[in-house]
Formats: structure tokens, C-alpha cells, sequence
């Protein structure tokens, strides 16, 4: 079993869709186990009726749910850490350092994942991939801020936390791709 946590601000909305929609992506044999978690949450049972609406359009999963806040045990036994915004990939590598080479945040991942894919294939699964993304940081160019963060739908329309949850979608799906394609889902 290898975790992949995700982490946003308050584990209402960004990190919730993330796990939940990762689940639903990847195969039930998977031996991957998405879980989230919170920079500023507390543990509450039940998950934000507007989350859950959209989550569930999406053909996610919200029964269960319970939020909790992000700590150096949670970082630590992680295979991967996703941040939904570089503010929670910085967190978690504050609570945890020597996790600093599996924290990234999610649509980095994505982009150097994907890059490490297409400079040679990494083979030998999770750990290969995560540690071919890890090796091209500082090699690929910088992109601006808002490439790498996914905006915080909390407060706003309905609208905007769905088109939240169609780009957090597109980015898992895409991981699960990814993670198939290396060996890491099996």
C-alpha cells in the first residue's frame, strides 16, 4: 500500500475532490490509497454538502468522510505528497523535511511527471516516477504561480468550486494515466 496524500487549506473542497476523485480513477486493485488533509482543518465528521454534490456528479464517492489536519506523521509515511497550491506543497515540507523530494504540488507532479515520460520511461513503478519528477526540478523552466495552484473555491459560487473540481478531475485522471503507464497502479 502507497499513500498519496493531498493537502489544501481548510480539507473541505481542493483535497477532498482530489482524494475522493482519485479513488474513483484508479482500479480497485490498486495499491495506491489517496487521503487528504488540511494546512488549517480540523477533524469534523461529513463533508461539505456543495463538495459532495459536485464530487458526486463527478462519479466520486463521499460517504465516510472525515477531515483532519495536516501533521509531520501524515507527510512523513506519504509516498507522495500533492499540495493543491505551492502555500500547502511549502507546509508540508515545513512539518517534514526529509519528505522535501515526494512534495509537490498536484499539477507540478502532473507537468514533471509527464516530462520525466517523455525524456525515458521510467520503469520499477511509484517510487521511479515520483523520483524521475523529483530529478527534474531545477532542469525544466519555472512556470508563474498560478500554473502550479489550483484557486480556493471556499466563499465563492457553486460554479466556480464545479470548475474547480473539472481541473482537479483532469489532473488525477491524468496521474492515474501516468501511474499506469510506469507499473505504480498494479
Amino acid at each position: 500500500m502507497i499513500r498519496i496524500l493531498f493537502v489544501c487549506t481548510g480539507n473541505v473542497h481542493r483535497s477532498v475532490l482530489a482524494e475522493r476523485l482519485m479513488a474513483a480513477r484508479l482500479p480497485p486493485s490498486s495499491r495506491l490509497v489517496p487521503e487528504s488533509a488540511g494546512t488549517q482543518a480540523w477533524h469534523r465528521s461529513g463533508m461539505d454538502h456543495s463538495t459532495r454534490a459536485v464530487l458526486e456528479e463527478l462519479g466520486g464517492d463521499g460517504s465516510g468522510f472525515v477531515s483532519r489536519p495536516l501533521t509531520p506523521q501524515l507527510v512523513a509515511g506519504a509516498g507522495l505528497v500533492l499540495g493543491l497550491a505551492r502555500e500547502h506543497r511549502e507546509a508540508a515540507v515545513r512539518l517534514a523535511p526529509r519528505a522535501m523530494r515526494r512534495c509537490f504540488t498536484l499539477m507540478e507532479f502532473l507537468r514533471l511527471a509527464a516530462g520525466a515520460g517523455e525524456l525515458h520511461r521510467p520503469t520499477g513503478g511509484f517510487g521511479a516516477l515520483v523520483t524521475s519528477a523529483a530529478a527534474l526540478r531545477g532542469v525544466v523552466p519555472p512556470v508563474p504561480p498560478a500554473e502550479d495552484d489550483i484557486a480556493d473555491p471556499w466563499g465563492r459560487p457553486r460554479q466556480d468550486l464545479h470548475h474547480r473540481a473539472l481541473q482537479i478531475d483532469g489532473a488525477v485522471s491524468g496521474l492515474a494515466r501516468l501511474w499506469q503507464d510506469s507499473g505504480a497502479i498494479a
